[in-house]
């Protein structure tokens, strides 16, 4: 079966489809695309037979939950910290922006996203896909090298110990300010040229065009890829490791000292600090391996598109959209399961959620002793 198709700089091009895709139909993927958009539509796509409407409405329910769920639980992260005197921190600043980047993100694809998928096409025309692909670029940029921020202040606090010199509040913020300024150059870089935003192959979404075969485009989505993804990855594991390393050591020295002196353990103060720091530990590294395992999923399909190292359908790309923008629901219930005066602060607030900290978080919270994501209290 053949199918023809407009071509940018060519005119009319033909494709010949494969009679396995072919479900006795000349029908496309792409059918419904609007004709503005048709332009930006990438010939590979037009292999490929319509989707189910019911993996739309699937699609659709799904970043509709997920985008209810994100601004609620991140609303209510931004909302706590901010009014909470105990967590006016200059380290939870970075918690703080964390959450704006997940919330700003789920309020700027979410509905977009439901709504196309209710009209099984993309429907905002072409400079709504190119601002819908760019701050899902932004925000995912926020998001990951806040974590990253996060993670080297935990490594100043629990490796250089009483040596580290503590985050300051303009210190906070001129990481924060950097964060942004850097999401929006890389943004803005398809819009002259470098790579450009496109449909993704479901059709209700857009993102970075990884078919296209000139390779200064390909440059982009493989350099932004390093900067995004391999290096925090790679700072991150290396802020851990060292993190682990040292509260390993601690607790070997705690148990020698405590079988010098015949007890069972030695609690004090800074044992209970050393706890506290790793338990922020174990809870910002399942917080970053949750947005990897996030993320994961879309750069394996960009590097699929770039390398050409097999056939990307447009099933395949609805999984990459859903596991992308899970990572927006994640931050708030992790920190909301695991930080006690966070959750001291929201039982307070709300307790009809009746999420009150147990009697030795509530303690911890009281001696003032440091909890996920607080800085150590002040002689």
């Amino acid at each position: 079966m053949t199918v023809t198709y407009p071509d940018p700089g060519v005119g009319v091009t033909t494709l010949e489809m494969s009679g396995a895709q072919n479900f006795g139909s000349n029908q496309t993927v792409a059918d419904k695309v609007t004709a503005d958009m048709i332009h930006l539509v990438d010939p590979h796509w037009y292999q490929f037979p319509p989707m189910d409407p019911l993996w739309h409405s699937l699609l659709g329910l799904t970043i509709g939950i997920l985008g209810i769920v994100s601004i609620i639980g991140n609303g209510m992260v931004v909302y706590i910290f901010t009014t909470t005197k105990s967590l006016k921190t200059p380290s939870n600043l970075l918690v703080v922006n964390l959450a704006v980047s997940d919330l700003l993100m789920m309020i700027a694809m979410s509905p977009a996203m439901v709504i196309s998928c209710y009209y099984e096409t993309w429907v905002f025309g072409p400079f709504g896909c190119e601002l819908y692909a760019s701050t899902g670029s932004i925000f995912g940029f926020a998001s990951i090298w806040t974590m990253t921020m996060i993670a080297f202040d935990r490594y100043n606090v629990i490796v250089n110990g009483i040596a580290a010199k503590p985050m300051t509040t303009n210190g906070a913020l001129l990481r924060i300010c950097v964060i942004w300024v850097c999401a929006v150059i890389w943004s803005l870089a398809p819009f002259f040229g470098w790579n450009r935003y496109v449909p993704e192959g479901n059709m209700t979404a857009c993102g970075l065009d990884y078919l296209t075969k000139n390779w200064f485009s390909r440059s982009y989505i493989l350099t932004y890829s390093f900067c995004v993804y391999y290096t925090p990855l790679l700072l991150i594991i290396y802020s851990y490791y060292y993190i682990v390393k040292a509260v390993a050591a601690h607790e070997k020295t705690m148990r020698q000292q405590a079988k010098k002196m015949n007890v069972a353990s030695l609690r004090s103060v800074d044992d209970t600090n050393t706890s506290a720091e790793c338990k922020l530990a174990k809870v910002a590294l399942m917080t970053i391996s949750l947005w990897f395992m996030a993320w994961t999923p879309y750069t394996v399909i960009n590097y699929t598109g770039v390398f050409e190292t097999a056939s990307i359908s447009p099933l395949a790309t609805i999984w990459g959209s859903v596991f992308a923008k899970a990572n927006a629901v994640y931050n708030p219930i992790v920190y909301g399961i695991s930080h006690p005066k966070y959750r001291a602060a929201l039982y307070q607030k709300f307790p009809s959620l009746s999420c009150q900290p147990s009697a030795e978080e509530v303690a911890s919270v009281v001696s003032g002793v440091t909890t996920c994501c607080d800085e150590k209290p002040s002689a």
